[in-house]
């Protein structure tokens, strides 16, 4: 918290000066702490605070001297950079890194998987500000909305996430066409792409990411790709595969009560992306699963810079499949799991709406931290089973009784019999 205090503090001050009692620390913090706590109100969340031994827990668990109104919230942070956040993100992977918990993410030989998609947070014919993109609709309304590229290391196997610093889709200065995710990519891999080189990443992402300037963009930052690649939007990678013998590989997976099934693994080295000289040269390879009657269930292609071979190919295709975790680990747990976010907390004039929700991803990504690398938050959550009920009594418990330190109120919430501070 204290690193989050840090960077809160040197948001920009509307206030110029004038003397009053909450700080920019206090501001930030509390707002962040509606995520942490994934309240479902802001204002409740807020009343929640101030209530009973509120204030004394928001001292001693978030180091806040007071507690702002969340009017005050919202009209203090519009105006504020979402960037100003992002090396947060980079300070949670680190931690994670030294605690051994990045363990769970690395695959191919220690390489990190970071997902990206595009996904949509805020959608209204009525309430828009500077930064909205607009698009018209068949009965001629026009909805204005608000979307973001986000980034996740993921790794097939593991049910975890971590969500990374986002990059917002709206419109750039000095251009006269809306942005868009490809352009959000590029200008992603630009900013973040160098303070995750060390960790060797590997870039995954749709069909749509799979073309030659978002390939060179991954490769100038410093990263590999493994892309999903659609024969039917890839023309000059289809020609190539036509009438031509591909190398194959076959895998039989047989678990106990289940039937076995089959994956049939088939490449071709040095492709070129798109038709030109210029083309980049990928490696092309698909997966087909077979069930026990010989039926297909599952059907994808990909192209990737890494070598691919025999025995590399399952471990390649594994990690590009587990591109759908964004999907379904990251925006499906925000928008339905309690982190609310295409709840409307604060839109403002100029830059809330992106704010909040990179406060809301930073909240995701601090409880991925805790739960991979702090013993007791493990305990507690496990102890309270579902995620939302763990959190409903960590709203509940901090109401009514006051908590000297994190320690304690986990162990309070792990252990029901022990006494209460």
């Amino acid at each position: 918290m204290s690193d989050l205090r840090e960077v809160c503090a040197g948001l920009w001050d509307k206030r110029q000066g004038q003397k009053c009692r909450y700080t920019m620390a206090d501001i930030g913090v509390a707002a962040f702490s509606v995520f942490f706590m994934q309240s479902p109100s802001f204002l409740a969340h807020q009343r929640a605070l101030a209530a009973g031994q509120g204030r004394s827990n928001c001292q001693t668990l978030l180091g806040m001297s007071a507690i702002p109104s969340d009017n005050h919230i919202r009209q203090m942070l519009d105006g504020n950079a979402p960037a100003a956040f992002d090396g947060l993100f980079v300070r949670v992977v680190e931690a994670l890194a030294a605690a051994g918990g990045l363990a769970a993410f690395q695959r191919l030989d220690g390489r990190v998987l970071v997902a990206l998609d595009g996904t949509e947070h805020f959608c209204s014919r009525k309430i828009r500000c500077r930064q909205c993109s607009h698009r018209r609709r068949a009965d001629g309304g026009v909805e204005h909305f608000h979307s973001f590229l986000a980034a996740s290391l993921v790794a097939p196997g593991t049910a975890q996430v971590l969500p990374l610093a986002p990059e917002f889709i709206t419109a750039q200065d000095g251009a006269e066409k809306q942005d868009c995710e490809r352009a959000a990519a590029k200008r992603w891999l630009a900013k973040q792409g160098p303070g995750l080189a060390r960790l060797r990443p590997i870039v995954l992402g749709d069909d749509l990411y799979a073309c030659q300037p978002i390939a060179a963009a991954i490769a100038k930052a410093g990263a590999n790709f493994i892309l999903t690649c659609k024969p039917s939007s890839h023309q000059t990678i289809a020609e190539y595969l036509a009438g031509v013998e591909l190398e194959e590989h076959r895998q039989i997976v047989r678990r106990p009560g289940q039937r076995s099934t089959t994956s049939i693994y088939r490449w071709l080295s040095q492709v070129p992306l798109r038709a030109g000289e210029d083309a980049l040269l990928v490696n092309w390879f698909s997966v087909e699963i077979l069930n026990a009657k010989g039926q297909r269930t599952y059907y994808n292609s990909f192209v990737t810079d890494l070598p691919v071979t025999a025995q590399t190919v399952a471990e390649l295709a594994a990690c590009g499949r587990a591109r759908w975790k964004i999907e379904n680990e990251t925006f499906n747990v925000l928008k339905s799991n309690g982190y609310n976010l295409e709840h409307n907390f604060g839109h403002g004039k100029s830059t809330l709406a992106s704010l909040l929700v990179t406060l809301n991803l930073l909240a995701f990504a601090f409880h991925t931290l805790a739960l991979l690398a702090v013993l007791a938050w493990r305990n507690a959550r496990a102890a309270r089973g579902a995620s939302y009920a763990f959190f409903e009594h960590l709203r509940t418990i901090t109401a009514y009784l006051l908590f000297p330190d994190w320690t304690v109120l986990l162990t309070a919430i792990a252990d029901p019999k022990a006494r209460p501070p």
